[in-house]
C-alpha cells in the first residue's frame, strides 16, 4: 500500500475513527485502526459495541489494506507539521512520512480483525449542526455509573417528525425535542443509545450538512449515523427508561428570569469559594437574584443580578457544576427558571427578551402548569436542601 493525503484531512479523519477505539480491548487487533486503500482511503475501528469509519480522499499509488495502533497513529498524525502525509507498507511496517518526519509502525494481524457490521435501514434524516447540538445538550445528564446501563444512555423517542432526546443520572433530567425528516410518515421507534458514543458520533457534524440516522427495525439492536464519510453504528441498550416527560410537566409557584450570559459567569465566580459538594444558593426577590456561596468560615461570595420573578420568593440552592450544566445548553439572551419551592426540583428553559432591562418592569408570564406546548430544550435539576 502506498497513498499520500492532505495532512489536515487525515488528521481529523484519524481523530474521529480513534475516538471510537475500546479504552480496553478484549482482544488486542480492537486496538486498531484499519486503513484501506482503493480509490479513496478509508478509516475503520470497531470493538463489538461501536464501530466507526470514516472515508477521504487521497492519493492512491498502490492499494491495500493494513492495521496500527490507533492512538499512536492519532498521536503521531496530530504532532506532524502540516504537509501532505504520505502511507505506506514495508515488510512488517507501516511507514508514515511527512516532510523530514517518518515514523514505522509495527502492523498488526489484518486477517484476525473482525468484520465491521453493516448499517442498519434508514429511519430519517436531520440536519446535522441540529443533531449535534441537541445531543450536546443532554449528555451532560447521563450518568457515568456502569452498572445502570439505562442511566448511561441517551433515551430517543421518534414520533413523525419529531425527534426527542432524553438523559438521566437520577438528580437531574435533561431533554431535547429537534424536527426531522422521517423515511417513512408516521414513523415510532424508541431507543436507548450509549452517550458516550453518541456523543463522539456527532461531535463533528455541522449545520447545513445532513445526517442520516438509521435503525434496526422491530427490536432494534443497532443504530447508524451516517453523515460526510463518516459512519458510526452503536448496539443500543435495554429501552427500559423512566417516564421523564411526567417529570417535566410540573406544577410551579415561581418564575424568574435571567439574562443567560451574567448569570453563567456570576455562578462561576461566586463558587470558587465553594469546597466540594457546596451548594450555590440563589435567592430571587422581585427585581434581582442574589447568588451566595460559602465555606464554613473560610471564605464566602455574593453576586447581585438582575432578575424578573412571577409568583412566590424562593431562596433554592443547586449543585453549581450541574446549575451550570443545565444553563449552558441554552441558546436564548434569557434563562427562565421555574421553582415549586427550595426543596424540589427546578425546571430551567430558554426565554426570550433581555431580564436585566424589563426587571424594573411587569413581572415574567405566570408559572407555567402542565399543560402548553414544550420548548425545545429542558433541564430539570433537583435542589439541595438548605440546612439554614
Amino acid at each position: 500500500m502506498k497513498i499520500r493525503v492532505d495532512h489536515d484531512v487525515l488528521a481529523d479523519a484519524v481523530a474521529w475513527a480513534a475516538r471510537m477505539l475500546p479504552a480496553r480491548p478484549t482482544l488486542p487487533v480492537l486496538a486498531g485502526l484499519l486503513i484501506e486503500a482503493d480509490d479513496r482511503l478509508t478509516l475503520s475501528s470497531f470493538d463489538y459495541e461501536v464501530s466507526g469509519r470514516v472515508t477521504v480522499d487521497a492519493d492512491v499509488a498502490e492499494p491495500g489494506r493494513v492495521l496500527v495502533p490507533g492512538r499512536l497513529l492519532a498521536e503521531i498524525v496530530r504532532s506532524l507539521p502540516p504537509h501532505p502525509v504520505q502511507i505506506s507498507t514495508d515488510g512488517a511496517e507501516a511507514v508514515v512520512t511527512c516532510g523530514s518526519a517518518e515514523f514505522g509502525l509495527l502492523t498488526m494481524p489484518v486477517e484476525d480483525y473482525p468484520t465491521l457490521p453493516g448499517q442498519p435501514a434508514l429511519a430519517g434524516t436531520v440536519d446535522g449542526g441540529l443533531l449535534a447540538t441537541a445531543v450536546a445538550q443532554v449528555v451532560v445528564a447521563a450518568s457515568r455509573d456502569d452498572t445502570l446501563p439505562m442511566l448511561t444512555g441517551v433515551r430517543v423517542d421518534i414520533d413523525d417528525d419529531t425527534v426527542r432526546l432524553a438523559c438521566t443520572d437520577r438528580y437531574r433530567i435533561a431533554a431535547s425535542d429537534l424536527t426531522w425528516t422521517p423515511a417513512r410518515p408516521g414513523l415510532t421507534a424508541t431507543a436507548v443509545v450509549p452517550a458516550r458514543a453518541l456523543a463522539d458520533a456527532v461531535k463533528s457534524l455541522r449545520h447545513g450538512t445532513e445526517a442520516a440516522i438509521s435503525l434496526d427495525g422491530v427490536g432494534d439492536t443497532l443504530m447508524g449515523i451516517d453523515s460526510g464519510g463518516r459512519r458510526m453504528t452503536t448496539r443500543l441498550l435495554d429501552d427500559q427508561f423512566i417516564d421523564y416527560r411526567s417529570r417535566l410537566a410540573g406544577e410551579w409557584t415561581s418564575r424568574a428570569e435571567v439574562p443567560t450570559a451574567p448569570f453563567i459567569e456570576a455562578i462561576k465566580r461566586v463558587a470558587l469559594v465553594a469546597e466540594r459538594a457546596t451548594p450555590v444558593r440563589l435567592a430571587f426577590t422581585p427585581g434581582e437574584v442574589r447568588i451566595r456561596a460559602a465555606s464554613g468560615d473560610a471564605a464566602r461570595g455574593s453576586e447581585v443580578l438582575p432578575a424578573r420573578l412571577g409568583g412566590d420568593d424562593v431562596d433554592i440552592a443547586f449543585n453549581p457544576k450541574f446549575l451550570l450544566d443545565g444553563l449552558a445548553g441554552l441558546d436564548s439572551e434569557t434563562a427562565v427558571i421555574d421553582c415549586a419551592g427550595a426543596t424540589r426540583a427546578a425546571l430551567i428553559t430558554g426565554g426570550s427578551g433581555d431580564a436585566g432591562e424589563r426587571a424594573a418592569g411587569d413581572p415574567p408570564a405566570a408559572p407555567a402548569g402542565s399543560g402548553g406546548g414544550e420548548p425545545g430544550y429542558r433541564y430539570l435539576v433537583m435542589s439541595v436542601r438548605l440546612s439554614g
